[in-house]
């Protein structure tokens, strides 16, 4: 089992230094570059220039790269076009956006653990069929839709919720309920994501012999899915939940900057309308880094489990 999750790390971190790789190369071809589009009015060619040298963009992108990478093991991400460390830069927003993330994953696992549950234990009936519906329709609406119908609902219709992010003294949301809303769009097509992979998963170990003597052993519904359904079908669960891990983070970007929510997604705008490529290559290494320890706890999870039945 340690060898097998110690090479799924191995893996994913080859797989993240090429996105990386890529990340450089895709703002390299955008037009302008970092010195001209942090440059003040009116400066001259030769202090173009001058900024240029002084931001290394007359060394080869293959140099930069490798500099960049070289540092990232110690935790050093550069420096971004305007002089402020890239750490530095990240370390408000990038926890705001964990905790938005994390609570989206939290409540899209519980909602999607319930409803398909409750699908499974009446196979074909009503309640499955409306579940499987509409856990299709939330899943196949992007954030962005998600998100302005909560806003015209709960905030300017209902006036319910805020409709934009206060930020506090320390960089965080002024207060809980400002998170509401930006959870909400994020976990909605989750929920709906990890229903179906629930129903799926616990359909495949109903089929399964041993519990078809549970259910002619008469044990209560509720104990079937708890001690004969649910354990089988957690590996599957696991890399569902974690596939979210990405989506969210991905949907964060979005959800951030309609709701004003101090996370990454404005630094992330900002840089690329800089051309500030340390900046943007330090979300992407965050999130990635992120995203892959959520995977390698589901390769945990699942392996052993598998470990367990054999």
């Amino acid at each position: 089992m340690a060898g097998h999750v110690a090479w799924s790390a191995l893996r994913r971190l080859a797989v993240l230094a090429v996105l990386l790789g890529v990340v450089f190369a895709a703002v390299e071809l955008l037009p302008g570059d970092a010195a001209s589009s942090t440059s003040e009015r009116g400066e001259s060619a030769a202090d173009l220039a001058a900024r240029r040298t002084a931001l290394g963009l007359d060394r080869p992108l293959a140099e930069r790269f490798w500099d960049w990478m070289t540092a990232l093991p110690t935790g050093d991400l550069g420096t971004s076009a305007r002089g402020e460390p890239v750490t530095h830069l990240l370390a408000g927003p990038f926890p705001n956006t964990l905790l938005l993330g994390g609570l989206a994953l939290a409540v899209s696992l519980a909602g999607a653990l319930t409803l398909g549950s409750w699908a499974a234990l009446r196979p074909g009936g009503r309640a499955d069929r409306v579940i499987g519906v509409v856990a299709t329709m939330a899943f196949a609406l992007p954030e962005f839709v998600v998100a302005i119908a909560l806003l015209l609902v709960l905030s300017l219709w209902l006036g319910w919720l805020p409709a934009v992010t206060l930020i506090g003294p320390g960089g965080a949301p002024a207060s809980p309920d400002m998170l509401l809303l930006p959870l909400l769009a994020l976990a909605v097509p989750q929920i709906g994501w990890n229903t179906r992979i629930v129903r799926a998963a616990l359909a495949d170990q109903a089929a399964l012999p041993h519990v078809s003597a549970a259910i002619i052993d008469g044990l209560p519904r509720h104990r079937i899915l708890t001690h004969h359904l649910l354990p089988g079908a957690l590996p599957v669960v696991a890399v569902g939940v974690a596939t979210s891990a990405g989506m969210l983070l991905g949907g964060a970007v979005v959800v951030e900057t309609l709701f004003n929510y101090p996370g990454v997604g404005a630094v992330l705008a900002g840089a690329i309308a800089d051309r500030d490529t340390p900046v943007v290559a330090g979300v992407v290494a965050a999130t990635g880094g992120a995203i892959s320890v959520v995977l390698l706890l589901a390769d945990l999870v699942r392996a052993r489990t598998v470990g367990e039945r054999l």
